[in-house]
């Protein structure tokens, strides 16, 4: 190994010392990572004069080559080989493969048990006599690239942090938005029973159920469901909720409702989310529904010992400005009856086979238990949902709206 002077090691020392504080200082002013790196390369190259390396770094699941100086091979196309990811310490490329034997030595950098990069370098500097070989200039080589990517490790930890907590107060925010939305009393008389169930999800969704009063004898039974999650779904939802309130108080017929709602969703979404949604319009004293379902989930009407989805309607609302088609369907004669709807995340409940509870269960479920009181139906459904589910967490909000009417 050739002989380094003394005047060398100490100017060496000098360059290695004033390299040290300089990213120190970069760290401390907290540049960003380009600049980091960009440091990195200038020190490599200009104070300690290596004239070929790359660093490869772990980013977003891949191998990423961010410095790279004097290679034959393009590493920014190759990435990181599979000959690299057993190594714990620095290695010489000697028994690694052939198109990493243009280097000497590779280092490992690692934190907290988990290798955060490679650092190829050349044993070859652009100074005579300079080489890596010399344990002091590798140690110093490798806690140089310590310092830079524990600290760009750092920033990205202190980045995610940043991202979760607005995310945590986006979803306070939604939370609360949805809880608001939701009415806090549903219509209860001797002869009609309403009851309604609503887990929110961590993720917060856009569902929303309402059971109005209309006139002395009318009622508005709605549920909906808004594509996307967080606050853009709470705040489609609010105006979804607040044009529905101003249209019932304008007693708007029910076709002309659901066409001015996709309009206004249309409008605010601009295409973006759209919504499923079911209205139906309850008669008390003729005893008839007359509904519209707007690519919901079907719900379902019991009759004595038969059971009807409620399917007819149009498309789901705010995809298009106008609605190409819209269908009603009226029933009649319903003196006695149980009506039960629900949002999707009630049937896309999947069990640790990756099968969908769906309507079927559902159906056979609420038929099971439709003679019990309405919070006594929810609960069996839930139990239903956790049992089939296993370990599974929702993957959605779980709502279910009901009413049973009776003759006494």
């Amino acid at each position: 190994m050739p002989v380094v002077d003394f005047e060398q090691r100490y100017r060496l020392q000098q360059l290695e010392l004033k390299a040290v504080l300089e990213i120190t200082e970069a760290i401390n002013n907290n540049v960003s990572e380009e600049d980091l790196y960009r440091i990195f390369y200038f020190t490599l190259r200009g104070s300690l004069h290596i004239s070929k390396f790359t660093l490869l770094v772990h980013k977003d699941d891949q191998w990423v080559c961010q410095v790279q100086h004097g290679t034959k091979h393009s590493f920014e196309k190759m990435g990181a080989h599979p000959s690299l990811f057993e190594l714990a310490k620095p290695t010489t490329t000697e028994q690694l493969h052939p198109q990493l034997q243009e280097f000497d030595w590779v280092f490992p950098i690692r934190h907290k048990d988990r290798t955060l990069a490679y650092l190829l370098v050349s044993n070859k500097t652009h100074e005579e006599g300079a080489t890596l070989s010399r344990q002091d200039r590798l140690d110093f080589v490798q806690a140089l690239s310590n310092i830079i990517l524990v600290a760009i490790e750092n920033k990205k930890l202190v980045r995610r942090q940043l991202q979760e907590e607005a995310l945590r107060r986006e979803l306070e925010l939604a939370r609360g938005v949805q809880r608001f939305l939701l009415p806090d009393n549903l219509p209860q008389t001797s002869q009609l029973k309403v009851a309604a169930t609503y887990i929110p999800h961590h993720r917060i969704g856009g569902d929303y159920y309402d059971f109005l009063r209309i006139d002395e004898c009318r009622y508005l039974i709605c549920i909906a469901d808004v594509s996307g999650k967080g606050m853009p779904a709470a705040i489609l939802m609010s105006n979804f909720q607040a044009s529905l309130r101003t249209l019932i108080r304008q007693k708007a017929p029910l076709e002309t409702m659901v066409r001015q709602l996709n309009e206004q969703i249309y409008e605010s979404a601009k295409g973006d989310n759209f919504i499923t949604a079911f209205f139906g319009y309850y008669d008390e004293a003729a005893a008839t529904l007359t509904y519209v379902n707007a690519g919901h989930p079907p719900p379902m009407l019991f009759r004595k010992d038969e059971c009807q989805l409620l399917e007819q309607g149009t498309m789901l609302l705010g995809v298009l400005p106008k609605l190409p088609f819209l269908n009603m369907e009226t029933l009649e004669d319903l003196q006695e009856f149980l009506f039960f709807c629900y949002t999707d995340g009630v049937s896309e409940t999947f069990s640790p086979q990756e099968e969908q509870f769906g309507m079927e269960r559902i159906q056979e479920v609420v038929a099971r238990h439709r003679s019990t009181r309405l919070e006594e139906l929810h609960r069996n459904v839930i139990a239903e949902l956790d049992g089939f589910k296993g370990n599974n967490e929702y993957g959605d909000d779980i709502t279910m709206l009901s009413c049973y009417v009776s003759q006494s």
